[in-house]
């Protein structure tokens, strides 16, 4: 059953009652209320300028557990190298606008529309959206940014992440769990080099226990 939203009612249907695909409502706006009540309640908006905003939340979540993290041989041999520097939070719009122009296999234009970029600034500057950047020679070459959520502010919910260099991004995602702040990081879509890292998936309800833990 979809559900549509008013834009002056900030308020979201049980997230179990999402059709098949996740999608449960249509409309509303992307105000920094809204949002965080999105998020907290495992639902994120999806949608392009084709389309009014769309709301998710699906049934099985891509996850990953930081205390399930895989770091290969090759992986582990670029940390040690230092041939790149991560740091936390301190570009978010350059690695948010970064994320939208970079082209994906089978992705015609981005979802990360200019109304997408500038409600997530908000976030950023309210300290619930952060950003990992990844830089090579002053460059940023690789980043992720996402939300964070859930009862404890114990879970991120990643939105996007680039790579302009090899295994960028994969270095931003072992940094952003070894930060030893989330319980769980929401991957959102399903690869074979997420899998390859330990992220699984699990069942909405999993998530939702995890997201609305308070001990």
């Amino acid at each position: 059953m979809l559900f549509q939203l008013d834009e002056n009612d900030i308020w979201f249907p049980d997230p179990s009652l999402a059709d098949s695909d996740g999608l449960l409502a249509v409309g509303g706006d992307l105000s920094i209320a809204r949002l965080e009540l999105a998020y907290d309640n495992g639902i994120f908006p999806w949608y392009d300028d084709r389309t009014p905003i769309l709301w998710y939340a699906p049934h099985e979540r891509f996850i990953l557990l930081p205390s399930e993290l895989k770091v290969s041989k090759s992986m582990r041999k670029i940390i040690r190298s230092a041939i790149f520097t991560v740091t936390y939070n301190t570009a978010f719009q350059d690695v948010i606008s970064t994320c939208a122009k970079v082209k994906r296999f089978g992705q015609e234009g981005t979802w990360i529309t200019k109304e997408m970029q500038e409600a997530y600034l908000r976030l950023n500057k309210e300290g619930i959206a952060i950003s990992i950047e990844v830089w090579q020679n002053a460059q940023l070459c690789g980043g992720l940014y996402g939300v964070i959520c859930g009862q404890k502010h114990h879970v991120f919910c990643g939105e996007s992440m680039f790579s302009l260099l090899p295994n960028a991004s994969k270095l931003a995602l072992i940094y952003l769990c070894n930060l030893n702040k989330f319980e769980l990081i929401d991957c959102q879509i399903d690869s074979e080099h997420l899998r390859s890292m330990g992220a699984r998936m699990v069942s909405g309800e999993y998530y939702q226990k995890i997201l609305h833990a308070n001990h």
